[in-house]
């Protein structure tokens, strides 16, 4: 069984039909994998058993599509946390899979993080009304991806600045959660006012905030989303062009 409780505290549960990750724009030739990936380390530490049977390489595991029914009281799960869903390695059947699973669980929340945001357009049609897409973003660097998120409309979109490593100045307009965090292993706190920065910046927009414990920030803020859907009319259109919504 592949769905286990968490102790990631803006989730109740992880889901891992898919496992194994080149990194953002990667290729298995040229795999670019974050210096600072939990997920590699884990795969790297389990390669060979029955978790990971071919270490961090991009595996789909069907045995696992119908985890989510072992969950009986609605819960929010994340999706392939030990994986990145819209890598461009992944088959096209594999994804298809996993989102008709999502939609079959219609209980639950599924949430999904992305470093490969331009990928997403692509499935936009697929995209199941109970899914939470965001994308992950550590640094200026990567502050791009937000803008393409914006492109596309799931039920909720929401940005992971964590691990936050350096300033990052973001238009949160349009998104409809934020979630901020430290790296650990080893130990990085990101500076004081990187924080207060894109918390103004969400507060300035009316987006909810989820700090994580490692940020040892003063105030605990533990806030999720709201009923809002997506990206305002242009999803709430687009939900209902697709019957999700009436």
């Amino acid at each position: 069984m592949s769905i286990n409780r968490t102790k990631i505290e803006w989730t109740d549960a992880t889901w891992n039909p898919l496992t194994g990750c080149y990194g953002p724009g990667g290729t298995k030739e040229r795999p670019r994998h974050c210096p600072y990936c939990y997920a590699l380390r884990i795969a790297r530490r389990f390669a060979g058993g029955k978790a990971f049977p071919h270490g961090f390489e991009p595996t789909f595991h069907p045995e696992r599509l119908y985890d989510p029914e072992t969950l009986k009281k609605p819960s929010r799960i994340f999706a392939c946390s030990m994986s990145d869903m819209f890598g461009s390695w992944n088959r096209d059947e594999w994804v298809a899979s996993v989102f008709d699973m999502m939609r079959r669980y219609e209980n639950h929340v599924f949430q999904v993080l992305t470093k490969n945001p331009e990928n997403l357009a692509r499935w936009e049609k697929r995209f199941p009304k109970n899914l939470w897409l965001g994308v992950s973003v550590a640094a200026q660097a990567d502050a791009a991806r937000i803008g393409r998120l914006k492109e596309v409309c799931p039920a909720v979109l929401f940005v992971s600045f964590e691990p936050l490593l350096g300033p990052v100045t973001a238009d949160l307009e349009g998104i409809g959660w934020i979630i901020v965090g430290a790296q650990t292993r080893p130990e990085r706190p990101p500076e004081r006012e990187w924080v207060g920065s894109i918390i103004a910046a969400a507060r300035k927009e009316g987006v909810p905030v989820f700090l994580k414990d490692n940020l040892r920030w003063p105030e605990r803020i533990r806030e999720f989303p709201g009923s809002k859907i997506g990206n305002g009319e242009k999803c709430s259109a687009a939900f209902k062009a697709a019957g999700q919504i009436k």
